[in-house]
C-alpha cells in the first residue's frame, strides 16, 4: 500500500502573508476554503480580472486585491502563495518563483507544483480536523469532510474546555499529566477487540 508521507500542521494564517495569483473560479475555491477555516487570513490577490463573487467576498474580508498580471514583485514579504491561473506557463513560473525565494506555493491541480495541499477540514469549535488525501483525490477528501462533520458531535468542545480546566489541576511533572488525562480521557475511545 503507497503512504502518505505528508506532515500536517496548523498554520496561524493571521500571522502569515499569502498571495493567490488568478481571480477566476480556482480562486474564488481557494479563497473561499481559506476563509471559512480561518475567516482572520491575511490575504492578497493579483490577477488581470476577477468574477464578481471573487470580489464581493475580498470585500467582505478586507481582501487587497491587485488589478494587474502577475509579476514577481507581488511575492516580497509572503510566506505562502496559491496558483490559480488557467494558463499553465504562469502558474509553473509562479511555483519557480517561489522555489527560489523559499516561499510555500501550491499550485491548484497541479501536485508536483505543490509544497502543500489544501485538504478536507472539519472545524467544531477548538477541534479541527484535516484530511489528505496527498493531493490524490480531493472528492475523497470531501466526503470523508462530510462523513466527519455528520459524527463529530457539535458539543466536543465543551469537552475540550472542560478537560483544559481539568488539566490545569493536575500536579507531577509532564508524565504524570499525560497519563492523568490518558486515564481520565480513555473512556472516549470505544475500544473493541478484534480478533
Amino acid at each position: 500500500m503507497e503512504r502518505n508521507n505528508l506532515y500536517p500542521i496548523f498554520l496561524k494564517v493571521s500571522n502569515l502573508n499569502i498571495l493567490i495569483v488568478g481571480g477566476g473560479n480556482v480562486a474564488l475555491e481557494k479563497l473561499s476554503f481559506l476563509l471559512k477555516s480561518s475567516p482572520d487570513a491575511n490575504v492578497e490577490m493579483v490577477s488581470p480580472m476577477f468574477r464578481e463573487e471573487t470580489i464581493a467576498l475580498a470585500e467582505k474580508f478586507n481582501i487587497k486585491m491587485h488589478l494587474d498580471h502577475y509579476d514577481t514583485k507581488y511575492l516580497a514579504h509572503k510566506h505562502m502563495v496559491v496558483a490559480t491561473t488557467d494558463n499553465i506557463p504562469v502558474n509553473e513560473q509562479v511555483y519557480h518563483d517561489c522555489r527560489a525565494q523559499n516561499i510555500l506555493v501550491n499550485v491548484a491541480d497541479n501536485p508536483p507544483f505543490c509544497d502543500f495541499y489544501m485538504g478536507g477540514i472539519v472545524t467544531k469549535g477548538n477541534v479541527k480536523v484535516a484530511i489528505s488525501t496527498n493531493g490524490k483525490s480531493p472528492t475523497t477528501a470531501k466526503r470523508l469532510r462530510q462523513f466527519f462533520e455528520d459524527v463529530i458531535p457539535d458539543n466536543i468542545d465543551d469537552l475540550v474546555k472542560n478537560l483544559n480546566e481539568f488539566r490545569k489541576t493536575i500536579k507531577g511533572d509532564f508524565e504524570e499529566k499525560v497519563e492523568t488525562l490518558n486515564e481520565f480521557t480513555k473512556g472516549l475511545v470505544n475500544n473493541k477487540d478484534v480478533k
